[in-house]
């Protein structure tokens, strides 16, 4: 990854797919990244159901820590409320470069291929395409509607990166956490940064 520190924002919401957002945050925190974290209150109950309540949003630096032996500095990670439409994150002269919904549900990616900023996840998106910064959505949803579909490429077309949860397997994974790794290694790469979590094809 990058040598210097940046700042990314990452939206968690209730969209299957918790193992993709805290490997995401893991190595961010890891390369040295500063993060503004949004949960919706979907995206809290998906942690606790599917990580356990350790995984809850007031424990999530120990969380890491205990998973992935991230050090996690007190100011690397700040949690903001989704409620608040007036966080810094909010403003296109916020110092954010990039940012990353990871999972992303239906109900957001429709919130932000349509501008509807109805919370601090889909505003702090809208900020992100009107800046032109990184947008990285990453949905998990299957089958998908054809209403689904044409959000994504309004989405798209506004200039996101549309990564849909879906894990190759040319790597051979093991584990759980080997896909974890395919889908937030990708998602580091299309934020600008360089990736270590799984080995490139080489032919």
């Amino acid at each position: 990854m990058s040598d210097n520190p940046s700042r990314v924002a990452v939206g968690i919401t209730g969209a299957s797919g918790a193992l993709y957002a805290v490997r995401t945050l893991a190595a961010l925190l890891a390369a040295d990244v500063r993060v503004d974290l949004v949960v919706s209150d979907f995206g809290r109950r998906l942690l606790a159901d599917e990580l356990g309540p350790d995984a809850a949003v007031d424990r999530l630096g120990s969380y890491l820590t205990a998973r992935y032996g991230v050090a996690v500095a007190s100011d690397a990670l700040a949690v903001h409320r989704n409620r608040d439409v007036g966080a810094a994150i909010a403003s296109g002269t916020s110092p954010c470069d990039a940012m990353v919904i990871v999972p992303c549900s239906m109900k957001t990616l429709a919130g932000v291929a349509h501008g509807l900023s109805r919370n601090l996840i889909e505003r702090a998106a809208d900020v992100a395409l009107k800046e032109r910064r990184p947008l990285v959505i990453v949905p998990r949803e299957t089958p998908m509607s054809l209403p689904q579909l044409r959000n994504m490429v309004l989405c798209a077309e506004a200039g996101a990166h549309m990564l849909p949860a879906m894990p190759a397997f040319y790597q051979r994974p093991d584990t759980l956490d080997d896909l974890a790794d395919f889908i937030a290694g990708k998602i580091v790469s299309c934020l600008g940064f360089d990736q270590d979590l799984f080995p490139a094809w080489t032919g």
